[in-house]
């Protein structure tokens, strides 16, 4: 979901003086209308009225309680090596928003390298398939259904939901949920009036809280008004690639250098901060709608902004540059691609909580394979 820059600072808490308080009085009958179905639905599913499936694996959902961006796919990439170091099968069912299959069941990647291109899936599974060695991506609107499909391709012994947290439908031992430190929960109203895709009471289906984009100093960090339990997590550029070779560029050389910043995430700020952060002072930055394709508009947008700062590269995030390879050499300088590294505030509590599902996992291998002999 697109969601224009004055409409986002509204809902973000910002004032938007006589006109957003005119346009409250039309939004918020439908907010409310809006709430109290999101707020009917778990009621329904959880009391059996309506049905919810198991697939037959352990399912770890990571989501979000408001609309944008909260840095799922890190996070889902995080976790997601986490357990392949600890040698289990790790397959991710995703919608595949953006793509041209978006919506229906395909196998991105069966762990090997990706099967598709981002055109097709779209850019946050390609990603994970790219840059997580052993996993499996699946794609598909319906979780299940694309768990299935996973079942009889890639054999998983878990699954990691991304951006599962509405999709209860689909049963999870694990529910993760991710807010953005800097904007937990926007201006506290539900869709149209505000970001939040459901209400806050929301919170309490919850195992685990996790705020995004934190303080580099966590200790800066303790403010979560909610009683499960809470980590943060902080991002930092880990260092910056050549788009077109994948060869490492060194930090000293491209500050003595005219850049400018480009990227289509949602939070775009915090890839901005996180570049200054280095010593990285961009001449200007462009930010494009979240999972941009780069089409040609854009591509003459990026050229021409290149052209008039005399920028010797353009750096973007990795999310930008699996749709931007193919437009290397399209008349703009070399691109650089900015890695992200994510740190948390205490691993110990997230191992805990994997650990604690995981004692279950060599259990139902034993028994998958006395089901399989003769």
């Amino acid at each position: 979901m697109n969601i224009s820059g004055w409409t986002r600072s509204r809902w973000d808490g910002d004032s938007g003086g006589p006109i957003w308080g005119l346009l409250l009085l039309f939004l918020a009958p439908a907010s409310w209308i809006y709430s109290a179905v999101m707020a009917l639905r778990p009621l329904l599913y959880f009391s059996g009225l309506m049905k919810r499936h198991r697939l037959g694996r352990p399912v770890i959902s990571i989501g979000n309680l408001t609309v944008g961006g909260t840095g799922k796919t890190p996070v889902t990439a995080f976790i997601a090596a986490i357990l392949i170091k600890k040698g289990l099968k790790v397959t991710v069912l995703s919608r595949g928003y953006g793509g041209d299959l978006e919506g229906r069941c395909a196998v991105v990647s069966d762990g090997g390298p990706p099967l598709l291109g981002p055109e097709a899936c779209g850019d946050e599974p390609f990603m994970l398939a790219s840059s997580v060695p052993g996993i499996s991506v699946v794609t598909g609107s319906d979780r299940y259904a694309a768990g299935l499909l996973a079942m009889e391709r890639t054999s998983p012994d878990i699954f990691l939901l991304d951006d599962g947290f509405q999709h209860i439908r689909l049963h999870r031992d694990l529910d993760i949920l991710l807010m953005d430190y800097q904007r937990p929960l926007g201006n506290g109203r539900v869709i149209p009036a505000g970001p939040l895709r459901e209400p806050v009471s929301a919170v309490k289906r919850g195992d685990l809280l996790i705020y995004t984009r934190a303080p580099s100093d966590f200790r800066a960090a303790e403010m979560s008004a909610f009683t499960l339990p809470v980590c943060y997590a902080a991002y930092r550029i880990s260092g910056f690639s050549r788009l077109e070779t994948g060869e490492p560029a060194e930090v000293e050389e491209i500050r003595s250098c005219k850049v400018i910043a480009v990227t289509g995430i949602a939070g775009p700020d915090s890839f901005f901060n996180g570049l200054r952060a280095t010593g990285i002072i961009p001449l200007t930055t462009l930010s494009l709608p979240d999972h941009e394709p780069y089409g040609p508009q854009a591509v003459d947008r990026l050229r021409l902004l290149a052209l008039k700062h005399s920028a010797e590269f353009i750096i973007v995030t990795e999310k930008d540059a699996v749709k931007l390879k193919k437009q290397s050499g399209a008349g703009f300088p070399p691109v650089l691609v900015a890695g992200l590294e994510l740190r948390f505030s205490d691993t110990d509590l997230l191992n805990d909580l994997l650990d604690k599902l995981l004692s279950n996992i060599s259990g139902l291998r034993h028994n998958s394979r006395l089901s399989k002999e003769p």
